[in-house]
């Protein structure tokens, strides 16, 4: 490639297309093995920046009919936006109702 044609790259390393699938770290039984997977909002599955100190994380247990905690639970992650706005509660009751979770009496 000659010097000041005005272009950028070479024939030995092409540019990724976008029909070419993000790589990722996966082991040999399949299991995604990254160092970091972003959290999602479960209210709006938009993308929770790893310094936003303003979204929280819940997990919220299963118990049997005698009130004892059975082991498993569900996980949602609130985005800070939400929390700032005042809908946290409101949206975690909807995602707690569509789960089965939380009834509303009438």
């Amino acid at each position: 490639m000659a010097q000041g044609s005005g272009t950028r790259g070479s024939r030995d390393c092409p540019r990724a297309t976008r029909d070419q699938k993000a790589a990722a770290m996966q082991n040999d039984e399949g299991k995604i093995v990254d160092l970091y997977l972003p959290r999602k909002c479960s209210a709006t599955n938009r993308l929770i920046a790893a310094k936003e100190h303003g979204a929280v994380q819940l997990n919220v247990g299963q118990v049997d009919e005698g009130g004892i905690y059975t082991g498993e639970f569900y996980t949602f992650a609130l985005a800070g936006f939400i929390r700032s706005r005042g809908e946290s509660d409101s949206c975690l009751n909807r995602l707690l109702h569509e789960k089965g979770l939380l009834t509303f009496s009438k």
